[in-house]
């Protein structure tokens, strides 16, 4: 009973502290803090806003060119003298007429090296009984024939695996009848140029085109033959950017479309520097700068020697940054020319290009875009601890570009 009574007694003072701790309407409690409401105000502009982000540019539109595709005239380069007992022949260093000379090594009749050599002339002499040489002999009705093959197997140029002559058999003969003695001059060689054409890709913000020799316009074929010289541009298209300055990073060259594993391939720019002339003695090079936004280079074109549709694939990494930047050994031009130049005529920036030959990197990993080029180039900032400047890059892919053979007679 006396624990029912304590119960109670704990229960009214519990409810009696509870009541006490209700709030009474209309009586202020001293501790309660009313929330700060702050006046707000939307801030307005005088002019509307009317920037949007630009819309992606519509490609360049191709020009009506008055072009017409020069098929070489053989060249004549090999000539022939028929004598009593010997064959003497006379051959041009620059056997294809394309001012390439060739390696005597390179050229044999039958097995018989030549003899000697008019350096100023430029011409090498080939001299052998009519029997030796590999000869073959055949008779008819009226005549016996000494019939001889000149090989001419070129080996690729310096350290590089691409060739700028072709692979030739020129067959000579000497004709004797059995009562006098006449000679006969070289046969023509029947070779198929190759004649397949398409036209190459263009892509927003850089482009890499094939030019015409006055590099005015778009050049419509993009059939050449060994010797000739290639123009390429690479263009940055500015639109909205700042001035911009376009820069070949690299290039190299592939028989077929970039693959994840190229077993062949030439780099011919390397670190902004056009190497081909320094490795195989062309005359490729950069053309003097006249606009910052494009950069123009020549190209003498080649085949590889294991390769034998003659195709090539040229591949370019451009890159762009703002036109004030001042050209340096990250940003150049330079190509050989009995001494290295480059194209926006800064030539003490060129001087790492010799120390770099001995050690050409690997073309970089092929572009993501199945078209071979980035529709936006990436961007990359440099260090902003030396000033903030920013770069665009990207690759671009130009081909197929179909190299043919010029024919010996």
């Amino acid at each position: 009973m006396v624990m029912k009574w304590t119960v109670c007694l704990v229960a009214l003072a519990l409810l009696g502290s509870f009541c006490e701790a209700q709030w009474i309407p209309g009586v202020p409690t001293p501790n309660k803090q009313v929330p700060h409401n702050p006046q707000q105000t939307k801030q307005t502009f005088e002019k509307p806003l009317t920037w949007k982000y630009p819309e992606d540019p519509e490609p360049l539109p191709k020009d009506n060119v008055d072009f017409e595709l020069r098929s070489p005239v053989a060249a004549s380069s090999v000539s022939v003298g028929c004598r009593e007992k010997v064959i003497y022949v006379e051959v041009q260093k620059d056997m294809f007429g394309t001012g390439q000379l060739i390696n005597p090594a390179d050229l044999t009749l039958g097995n018989c090296a030549a003899v000697r050599e008019d350096t100023d002339a430029k011409i090498l002499i080939y001299e052998a009984q009519l029997q030796d040489c590999l000869s073959a002999l055949t008779r008819t009705e009226d005549y016996i024939i000494y019939t001889f093959t000149m090989n001419y197997l070129p080996r690729p140029l310096g350290s590089s695996p691409v060739v700028r002559t072709s692979q030739a058999a020129v067959i000579v003969e000497c004709h004797y009848p059995r009562k006098h003695n006449v000679s006969s001059l070289a046969l023509h060689p029947a070779w198929r140029p190759f004649s397949a054409v398409r036209m190459a890709q263009e892509f927003l913000y850089f482009t890499l085109r094939l030019m015409t020799d006055d590099f005015q316009h778009e050049r419509p074929s993009h059939q050449y033959f060994l010797g000739d010289i290639i123009n390429i541009e690479a263009t940055v298209r500015q639109f909205f950017h700042v001035p911009l300055r376009v820069y070949v990073e690299s290039c190299y060259a592939t028989p077929q479309l970039p693959p994840d594993v190229r077993p062949i391939s030439y780099s011919f720019i390397n670190d902004g520097c056009l190497i081909d002339a320094r490795l195989t003695g062309s005359h490729s090079r950069f053309m003097p700068r006249t606009v910052d936004n494009k950069l123009q280079f020549q190209l003498e074109a080649f085949k590889f020697q294991a390769v034998d549709n003659g195709i090539l694939y040229i591949t370019c990494h451009l890159k762009a940054s703002s036109a004030a930047h001042a050209i340096d050994t990250e940003h150049r031009a330079c190509c050989w020319n009995n001494g290295w130049y480059e194209a926006g005529g800064v030539f003490d920036v060129c001087g790492s290009c010799e120390s770099g030959l001995g050690a050409v990197p690997p073309p970089p990993p092929p572009p993501s875009d199945p078209k071979g080029g980035a529709g936006r180039p990436g961007r990359k900032i440099r260090d902003v601890s030396e000033s903030e400047v920013f770069e665009w890059e990207g690759d671009v892919t130009l081909g197929p570009i179909n190299i043919a053979e010029k024919m010996v007679v």
